[in-house]
């Protein structure tokens, strides 16, 4: 009784610090960024503030639902298709009724692969590039498996059951690295020979038609999200800069080589040679999506300092807050 206790206590206070922090950073977008990026505070004068605490409140109730390792996958599943609905849905009003609900009243391709692309093409750092890269910096993979409103998708596509088939290793590298060079040189082929933007938005609607078969044809049939780990730009250099960022993942010595773990992951990023190595293969997004079949407790999280629990307990907050913020000010 006294150490179920002591774990409400602990979810409770990280479920008050989640809700602090995301309310001190909406606070600062709400004072801070002109033309505002809150929605409530564009269609209501004011109306930002209730939208940063009714945020701040809903991060802390998510990390209160999320605590449990076991309600984990399901409640991110939830919380991320919900974060993709939110978007496309304001996507469609800023088409169609307004473009008050466009992040900055003109229209995007809304293809998160083309954020880091666009910096070839546009020759400049944008504010989605850069936050791209802080969000890599700060919770490392979670941008593939919490942040991204067109993973949501591809992650259900690769669904809950079924057996999972894997894309070898040198295979999906010399994949993602070929895509990632070709929309590189496609980015500043269209910059340097100064192509219409007309036939640059047709190259980018191509790209964006090209991923969703992806999704539908090869994720649906492998079992995984091979949209996300073998063919988005983003994804691919999420795998890599990752390693940036301070948090880890890792299989410890009580492995026993059950393999439950591999059959849950929908980035097939834990194969045998990845498990008998101790740690995941490069595509793994930190989900945690395994660590509630592992009766083991084999799989842990990482950070400079603190103890695996500890350390997975701030990566879920920190993701948390990310996703809220995401929620409240993501749109095109």
């Amino acid at each position: 009784m006294i150490k179920n206790n002591h774990v409400k206590k602990e979810g409770v206070t990280g479920a008050v610090v989640t809700m602090l922090v995301t309310g001190a950073l909406l606070s600062l977008v709400q004072v801070m960024v002109r033309p505002p990026l809150l929605l409530a505070e564009r269609l209501l004068p004011g109306g930002g503030w209730l939208q940063v605490v009714l945020a701040a409140l809903f991060g802390g109730w998510l990390y209160l639902k999320m605590f449990d390792r076991a309600k984990r996958a399901v409640w991110r599943r939830r919380i991320w298709l919900l974060f993709s609905v939110v978007f496309f849905f304001q996507l469609a009003l800023g088409i169609f009724a307004d473009t008050v609900f466009l992040m900055s009243g003109k229209l995007h391709f809304p293809i998160p692969g083309l954020i880091p692309v666009g910096v070839f093409y546009r020759g400049e750092m944008s504010f989605m590039p850069f936050l791209f890269l802080i969000t890599i910096l700060l919770s490392g993979g979670a941008w593939c498996s919490q942040l991204c409103y067109f993973g949501a998708w591809d992650s259900l596509a690769a669904g809950k059951n079924g057996k999972r088939q894997g894309i070898k290793p040198g295979t999906r590298a010399g994949i993602r690295w070929t895509v990632l060079a070709a929309f590189i040189l496609v980015a500043l082929g269209l910059r340097l020979f100064h192509v219409p933007v007309i036939y640059a938005s047709l190259i980018a609607a191509f790209a964006g038609v090209a991923g969703v078969g992806i999704i539908v044809l090869v994720s649906r049939g492998r079992k995984i999200a091979a949209h996300c780990s073998t063919y988005c730009p983003a994804g691919t250099l999420v795998s890599y800069l990752k390693y940036i960022s301070p948090w880890r993942f890792r299989v410890n010595d009580r492995c026993t080589r059950c393999m439950a773990c591999s059959r849950v992951c929908r980035y097939d990023a834990l194969p045998r040679e990845s498990i008998l190595k101790g740690r995941p293969a490069v595509n793994c997004t930190l989900c945690g999506d395994c660590l509630a079949v592992c009766r083991h407790g084999a799989l842990e999280y990482r950070f400079w300092g603190l103890s695996p629990l500890a350390a997975e307990r701030l990566w879920l907050g920190t993701t948390l807050v990310f996703f809220t913020c995401f929620l409240s000010i993501a749109r095109v």
